[in-house]
């Protein structure tokens, strides 16, 4: 018996369907799971050995085909270690819906952190974020609305929507369409803003940026950082002197190391606590 639309609950796996891996010791799988009704899917990365093991949620930038998760950086991750999943959005790779940059498209992360809590290799505890590009929009907002999110890392991130139209004059068109007009529907750009709203997040944050970044400009990072100050909150910032918006190979994997060190000590922290 097939199962209907209204038989689908938020949250619920569907499908996983292992796909071949380039990597020695790392499976790969492609997920299917419930969001707001629709099916949506992902890359799953596991390492082989023991489990549990930690996850951690990466969530994409771009838009559509721009930006899309690539498998060798998930499985870049998930040598370090963790059990990696990236949500490929609704509406893309086969999936159901229609990304909108951030606003109903962050249940797709809201939703994959239950995916992912119930997997048998995952053990229990709240699950890190890493947002890069206006991925960090998609994180910065899950973490203010569930509780299951464990640190988040802002890489690249977008921090001010509003900023980001007045910087990129290149993306107006697209984001009129997608979120609406900045004077019109201001309310959908401060809802994508992590900076104007940081005393609702709750968990700690490492900001990762690079100074000559031409896509998300430098003051993201550093408007993200002084809301975070004002509010009294828990973060680190890294600046990469003249890297731009995708380290080159050496320079992410030497980020990509500090990150899960970070990563790997306020986990620790957290399990002390309990």
């Amino acid at each position: 018996m097939s199962m209907t639309q209204t038989d689908l609950q938020d949250g619920q796996l569907l499908d996983r369907v292992q796909i071949r891996c380039f990597m020695k010791h790392i499976s790969l799988f492609i997920l299917t799971y419930v969001s707001q009704g629709l099916k949506v899917k992902g890359l799953l990365a596991v390492p082989d050995g023991s489990v549990p093991r930690p996850a951690v949620i990466y969530c994409r930038g771009g838009i559509k085909r721009v930006g899309m998760v690539r498998k060798r950086r998930i499985v870049s991750m998930a040598q370090r270690g963790y059990v990696v999943f990236a949500p490929y959005y609704r509406g893309n790779e086969g999936g159901e819906g229609r990304e909108d940059f951030g606003g109903e498209d962050r249940y797709d992360v809201i939703h994959a952190i239950e995916v992912v809590q119930a997997l048998t290799e995952v053990q229990p505890g709240p699950v890190p974020l890493i947002g890069f590009s206006r991925g960090a929009v998609m994180a910065m907002r899950a973490a203010r609305e569930c509780r299951g999110v464990g640190p988040v890392v802002v890489w690249g991130g977008v921090s001010d929507m509003l900023d980001t139209y007045e910087q990129r004059v290149d993306l107006r068109r697209m984001l009129k369409r997608v979120v609406g007009h900045p004077k019109k529907q201001v309310e959908a750009y401060v809802d994508r803003s992590p900076a104007l709203w940081v005393e609702d997040i709750h968990t700690p944050i490492y900001i990762i940026h690079g100074t000559k970044d031409s896509q998300v400009d430098i003051s993201q990072a550093r408007k993200l950082a002084q809301a975070l100050d004002q509010a009294g909150k828990s973060y680190t910032m890294a600046l990469y002197d003249g890297l731009e918006h995708r380290f080159a190979r050496e320079e992410d994997e030497k980020a990509l190391d500090d990150v899960f060190t970070w990563l790997d000590t306020k986990l620790a922290l957290i399990a002390q606590e309990k």
